[in-house]
């Protein structure tokens, strides 16, 4: 059952949802479940930042689910939202079961993403190095990395195999936005990660993995040409498959009484130094 919420003009779009079964919320929970797409390419999205920086970034939107304790949202909203996308008021309990935060903002939209290739990413190489990320499972490192190869520079990530989906609402939140404007590539889309590397090689990109207690310093390292950085696991690192292409190995100094560094922190400290160096040769 639907109605129209008449609360105030701002909110006059506003379709009032009481029950499990609308078509758009059980795409939304099943977007959110599995951490996916939905079968028309879009991804699920929670919280007033990250729907603000979807609406900054351009995307394009398919709908907007308003928490109705949190209507007040939707003036903020609703005047930056086109008038040809469904927006929704889902009663509290509702809202709350299909979210994944423990505590829900009150917004949460279906978005497209814009999709990239492999070919994208190396016409960004003078941007700052590729990030290859294999086998991350943490949400929260793998957003710190997107955000952070936006901030300092990267001519884009490329996921491997066994890493949590980019589309894991935690990722999205731990990016900032970052991933709705950086060029994020899943490895098996571009032939596996076997393949990228060979594609990568090909174009004069220097392979390089990131280790905590040998290899050639960071700050030693030539990070001003083509590169791509491969960051593995905080558990495992990377597997031996993937240290056996690379051309170096490069340590992150640290002290003695640090075991290491989360994959979060070493990409981010490999990153600021590429950066660093840019700055320098410039």
């Amino acid at each position: 059952m639907t109605r129209i919420s008449e609360t105030a003009p701002a909110r006059h779009r506003l379709r009032r949802i009481e029950g499990r079964h609308n078509a758009a919320a059980k795409e939304l929970r099943a977007a959110f479940a599995h951490a996916e797409r939905t079968e028309d390419g879009h991804c699920a999205i929670e919280g007033l930042r990250i729907v603000e920086e979807a609406i900054r970034s351009g995307l394009r939107f398919r709908a907007v689910f308003f928490k109705e304790s949190a209507e007040n949202l939707a003036e903020r909203l609703l005047p930056q939202i086109g008038a040809n996308v469904e927006t929704l008021l889902l009663a509290d309990k509702l809202f709350d079961a299909t979210v994944p935060s423990e505590s829900p903002q009150g917004v949460a939209a279906l978005v497209r993403i814009k999709d990239f290739a492999l070919n994208d990413v190396f016409e960004r190489l003078q941007v700052g190095p590729v990030i290859v990320v294999v086998g991350l499972q943490d949400p929260g490192n793998l957003g710190t990395i997107l955000r952070s190869a936006e901030a300092f520079g990267s001519a884009g990530v490329v996921l491997g195999e066994g890493t949590v989906s980019p589309f894991n609402s935690k990722v999205i939140r731990a990016s900032a936005g970052s991933i709705f404007r950086l060029p994020v590539i899943l490895a098996k889309a571009a032939g596996g990660l076997e393949e990228v590397s060979t594609k990568l090689r090909k174009a004069n990109v220097r392979l390089i993995a990131t280790s905590s207690h040998k290899g050639t310093p960071l700050e030693q390292a030539g990070l001003t040409r083509a590169a791509a950085v491969f960051i593995g696991s905080e558990g495992s690192g990377l597997p031996r498959t993937v240290m056996a292409q690379v051309d170096e190995l490069v340590a992150i100094q640290h002290t003695a009484q640090v075991e290491s560094l989360n994959a979060g922190v070493a990409g981010s400290i490999v990153l600021y130094e590429a950066a660093r160096q840019r700055r320098g040769e410039a």
